[in-house]
C-alpha cells in the first residue's frame, strides 16, 4: 500500500503539540480590523486548541496517529 500524503492545507493552518493537541489560528484576525475593540483583536490573535471532535478528522489529514 503507498505512504499517505499531508493534506499541505492542513498543515499550514494546524500544529501538532507535545502531547498530541492541535493548535489553530483564530478566525476573523486579517482584515475589517478597524471596528474591532483592541481587546478583540489582541484576544484574536491568540493560538487556540481545535475541539475533540474535529481532532480525528484533522489528524487524519495530517497524517498523525
Amino acid at each position: 500500500m503507498p505512504k499517505m500524503k499531508t493534506h499541505k492545507g492542513t498543515s499550514g493552518r494546524f500544529e501538532v503539540r507535545k502531547k498530541g493537541k492541535l493548535k489553530r489560528r483564530r478566525s476573523g484576525h486579517n482584515h475589517i480590523l478597524e471596528k474591532k475593540s483592541q481587546k478583540r483583536k489582541r484576544h484574536l490573535n491568540t493560538p487556540t486548541d481545535v475541539h475533540k471532535s474535529d481532532e480525528k478528522r484533522i489528524k487524519r489529514l495530517l497524517g498523525v496517529r
